[in-house]
């Protein structure tokens, strides 16, 4: 049976990690996203900012995640996924962000996913196809950061995933990088080929595909057994919202925003395994407090429904 889980981020907090977790278990879940990328935020990154976190040794990053990793066992919850802080390359950033985010910020995040013995990393790909003109070229760059990364995947035994992106130019959105399923399921057949091991795998994000119309059945029966985790939230086709499932219709005869039959369609076709993990953080926060553990039941409930459905 599928298993339901959700983002860590606006449950968890580190001075108080058992409490988070023990609220995801009575809300319905057993698995867990950890939001490594919240201790280093993309904003942040963005206007080139960076703080000490990663700074820290390997063995005090351990010993900071420690009560977490014991908080999650205890409460039942397994961390079957976790995010790097993204992005991983800034486009107009200095030399010295970009190199601490490969030679520094990479390999510790997949340090820390180890530690917590997390078999999937979800990477952004560098956001570069108009700078340098094509989207072969965008993924030259991206692959070459895989490359530095994978043999610490082969020997953890952790699967690096790439994700289906949008990117905004002027206000408006366009495709951003593993948006075609073909090329993404030939990179990621010819990666693993080469290091004999499976590196690489895909996060397919809801969101970012109703954004740009892509044919969630198609591109998900495509990617096959590549498919390892998925990012499931809604939005209205205009703004990538992070919202919780069936909230967004087209028309008042509720018709949704997000073609939910498509993708339980895809998924069931290639018999995923895997979890069904909600993206859904930014909603904890529109809600008042006292609700938290009430929205996240909610959103558990929907998972159930797509397990169901599946």
């Amino acid at each position: 049976m599928l298993k339901i889980g959700v983002q860590t981020k606006n449950v968890v907090c580190d001075e108080k990690p058992a409490e988070g977790f023990a609220m995801l278990k009575r809300a319905g879940f057993s698995c867990a996203d950890f939001s490594l990328n919240s201790y280093l935020m993309n904003k942040a990154l963005y206007n080139g900012e960076l703080n000490s976190f990663f700074d820290q040794s390997d063995f005090e990053l351990e010993h900071f995640f420690a009560p977490h990793k014991k908080a999650a066992g205890d409460a039942g919850i397994y961390i079957n996924q976790m995010h790097m802080p993204y992005p991983n390359y800034v486009p107009n950033g200095t030399k010295e962000l970009n190199a601490y985010l490969r030679n520094v910020v990479a390999p510790k995040s997949m340090k820390v996913c180890a530690f917590f013995k997390c078999p999937y990393i979800v990477i952004h790909g560098f956001k570069l196809a108009r700078l340098l003109g094509s989207e072969d070229a965008e993924w030259e760059r991206t692959e070459d950061f895989i490359n530095s990364i994978a043999p610490m995947a082969k020997e953890y035994g952790i699967t690096i995933c790439i994700e289906n992106l949008y990117d905004s130019v002027k206000g408006r959105l366009i495709e951003g990088p593993c948006c075609d399923a073909h090329k993404a399921a030939e990179r990621i057949d010819r990666m693993n080929a080469h290091y004999g091991a499976e590196v690489l795998g895909f996060c397919f994000d809801t969101g970012h595909a109703n954004l740009m119309g892509l044919d969630m059945e198609k591109f998900i029966t495509i990617l096959g057994h590549r498919l390892k985790v998925l990012h499931i939230h809604d939005n209205d086709g205009i703004g990538d919202l992070h919202q919780i499932p069936f909230t967004f219709t087209k028309t008042r005869e509720n018709q949704t925003s997000t073609d939910w039959d498509g993708f339980v369609r895809g998924l069931k076709a290639i018999g995923f395994k895997g979890v069904l993990s909600f993206e859904t953080a930014p909603v904890l926060t529109a809600f008042p407090e006292a609700m938290k553990e009430d929205v996240l039941g909610f959103i558990a409930k929907i998972g159930k429904n797509f397990q169901g459905m599946i």
